[in-house]
């Protein structure tokens, strides 16, 4: 079946504390990432890419007129597929090489999520999702562990946080208590079976959290959350719960549950 071309491709949400939320509309839910676009002072950020299939700036027209930091929160696909959209693209050293150089394999494009059932729409003509690669985009600036990244009223502190993939980072902001987590913890069962992934680190990361005074999360996939929830969640995934498991296999149970929002 020929899908639409999406008359419009992002949807943004307006949050608190100059946070918009914007989301791949005509991607399945289980599925798209939140690119997470943060107002600062003197520049602004942008965390998470999403798959790049369509300019950001069409979501946020401010992007095209101040200065922007693209953080890649990790490499894999569906959060650093619109990083060569921008100047500024920082993120770990440990994924650097990845980005640099993308594949289907190292940005896990190949692991079954993929497929005609994620998309409703097109983002554009002739559109095939099984021709969809990240494109690459070396990055400016490495960041990690206790880094800061200052917008000019407002500062934000890196944490390397490994278990989901090697270069996993995630950002804190003390003034507020904004954790912008990326995969490391999310609202949903969590992957940490990925030819890169290490429980033991993950686990590790996880226990870090627990002492971070945190008050909203800002998570890389689903709503948002506070620290209650976000405690609940790293019990579960502790006591042997909240696996996503078969790549394949969960994607077909969303599918029947109802794919798409």
């Amino acid at each position: 079946m020929t899908l639409p071309i999406a008359a419009t491709w992002y949807g943004v949400q307006n949050l608190d504390d100059g946070v918009t939320r914007i989301h791949e509309r005509h991607v399945a839910h289980w599925l798209r990432c939140n690119i997470w676009h943060v107002r600062g002072r003197d520049r602004d950020l942008i965390i998470d890419t999403g798959l790049g299939l369509r300019p950001l700036s069409e979501a946020v027209a401010a992007l095209a007129e101040r200065p922007v930091i693209a953080i890649m929160t990790h490499s894999h696909f569906d959060h650093s597929g619109g990083l060569h959209q921008f100047q500024h693209r920082c993120g770990h050293a440990a994924e650097a090489g990845i980005i640099a150089s993308p594949t289907d394999a190292n940005t896990v494009a190949n692991t079954g999520f993929l497929i005609a059932e994620t998309f409703t729409a097109s983002p554009f003509e002739d559109f095939d999702h099984r021709r969809y690669h990240v494109k690459p985009a070396s990055l400016t600036e490495h960041l990690d562990e206790g880094d800061v990244i200052d917008l000019g009223d407002r500062v934000f502190r890196v944490l390397h946080l490994p278990g989901h993939s090697p270069g996993s980072i995630a950002l804190f902001e003390g003034d507020t208590g904004l954790f912008f987590s990326g995969d490391v913890v999310y609202d949903g069962a969590l992957i940490d079976d990925l030819y890169h992934s290490e429980p033991e680190l993950l686990a590790a990361s996880h226990a870090r959290l627990r002492d971070l005074p945190v008050h909203t999360v800002h998570a890389g996939h689903f709503a948002s959350f506070g620290r209650d929830k976000m405690l609940e969640i790293l019990h579960e995934y502790a006591a042997g719960g909240r696996r996503l498991g078969d790549a394949s296999t969960w994607v077909a149970d969303e599918i029947a549950g109802g794919g798409h929002d």
